[in-house]
């Protein structure tokens, strides 16, 4: 399915001979997101790159988290059934350092991305300089800011980004030597089903609602994973809920083919993702 929206066809997860999943499709790289939901007394500093948000970290988790997982018991467990949060997989504390703001500005805020709406089913596209739209239009974003505001989505040249790229250390229960790397900046989005993937945060923290293939949510595809949160989250039954939970800095969360997930940055945040298929 293309841009990670909701439409498209479905991918199979396929095991590799190595032992890993086959990262066939592309990695999407969210340098970072620094436009974290702006709420009335936000502004404390986040790590890395610029402001945490004012969010207030839900304590709900819904999400088995594993830091001694063998690859038997996560296809056995989790690969075709269920999202799980993966800890302890992954070093990544020197492409962390090359992630601040300053570092990014100064080697590619010159470069030209293409930025697109995070409507689940819109597909506008704008280009422009990377410094732009960190400077005019990262800012905090309003509640009532609608979904079809442009974000860094990824569909970008993987050559022109590939000396921060080689630094990235991949879980180790991926094979990416078929995979590429797509850089992208968002507050979050609406929900949206694709095929199975990872996603790791660098920095700061990204909060995921999930439902399996069987069960679509209720929700307005132009309007942000903050307005359902605070529109629609609350009325619903328990039966109703998503699977949710905040990921940490440093954690990797799963998610099986189809699941619909949506997503909200309550930080300052970085972090890179892997369609599998």
């Amino acid at each position: 399915m293309a841009g990670g929206r909701a439409r498209g066809s479905r991918r199979a997860v396929r095991l590799s001979e190595g032992g890993g999943l086959m990262a066939r499709a592309s990695r999407l790289l969210a340098l970072w997101a620094l436009a974290a939901v702006a709420l009335p007394g936000s502004g404390e500093e986040g790590d890395g790159a610029g402001r945490a948000g004012a969010v207030a970290e839900e304590e709900r988790c819904t999400v088995e988290r594993r830091s001694d997982l063998t690859y038997a018991e996560f296809v056995q467990q989790y690969a075709f059934v269920r999202p799980v949060i993966l800890q302890g997989l992954t070093d990544n504390s020197r492409f962390r350092a090359l992630c601040s703001r300053e570092k990014l500005l100064a080697s590619f805020g010159d470069r030209v991305v293409r930025l697109s709406t995070a409507n689940t089913y819109s597909y506008q596209k704008v280009d422009l300089p990377f410094q732009e739209y960190v400077e005019q239009l990262l800012i905090p974003a309003p509640p009532s800011l609608l979904a079809d505001t442009l974000y860094f989505f990824g569909d970008n040249n993987f050559t022109e980004w590939a000396s921060l790229f080689r630094h990235y250390s991949p879980p180790h229960l991926v094979n990416a030597s078929e995979g590429g790397y797509k850089m992208a900046c968002w507050l979050g989005v609406p929900f949206h089903w694709h095929g199975p993937g990872y996603s790791e945060v660098i920095y700061g923290r990204k909060r995921w609602f999930l439902y399996p293939p069987e069960k679509t949510p209720e929700f307005h595809p132009n309007k942000t994973t903050l307005a359902w949160l605070r529109d629609t989250y609350p009325a619903l039954p328990p039966s109703a809920r998503p699977l949710e939970c905040t990921i940490q800095a440093g954690e990797v969360l799963y998610f099986p083919d189809r699941w619909w997930h949506a997503t909200l940055n309550l930080d300052t945040s970085v972090f890179i993702s892997t369609f599998l298929g």
